[in-house]
């Protein structure tokens, strides 16, 4: 018959908090292995991709992390993708360009109207 394995923590539900393996120690007992929950890497706000670069750790543990392996050296970097800062960068100056051809159409017609 099948050895009985105890609980080791007070929490006896089967929470995704509370996941446990069955490992045999060196001497030959059974005992439960609490499982800790697996990390997720932050992802991209704007399309929802994995950024590059940046560690995947449980929120608690980025505090014990240095800086550099919390971000990425660029704008946005820990925030946003490459490709999205890149899309960024262009649509503003796109916008800043229409403005600028917006006016100088304008203070063309003017004289015109007379």
């Amino acid at each position: 018959m099948a050895q009985r394995v105890t609980l080791r923590k007070r929490n006896p539900y089967n929470t995704t908090s509370n996941r446990r393996r069955v490992v045999k120690t060196p001497g030959g007992k059974l005992v439960y292995h609490h499982i800790k929950k697996l990390a997720t890497a932050p992802k991209c706000g704007d399309c929802g991709i994995a950024l590059p670069g940046v560690i995947a750790l449980r929120p608690r543990q980025y505090a014990t992390v240095s800086k550099t392996k919390k971000t990425v050296r660029r704008a946005y970097g820990g925030s946003r993708c490459g490709d999205c800062v890149k899309q960024r960068i262009l649509r503003a100056f796109l916008v800043e360009e229409a403005k600028i051809v917006k006016k100088v159409i304008k203070s063309q017609q003017k004289p015109g109207r007379k």
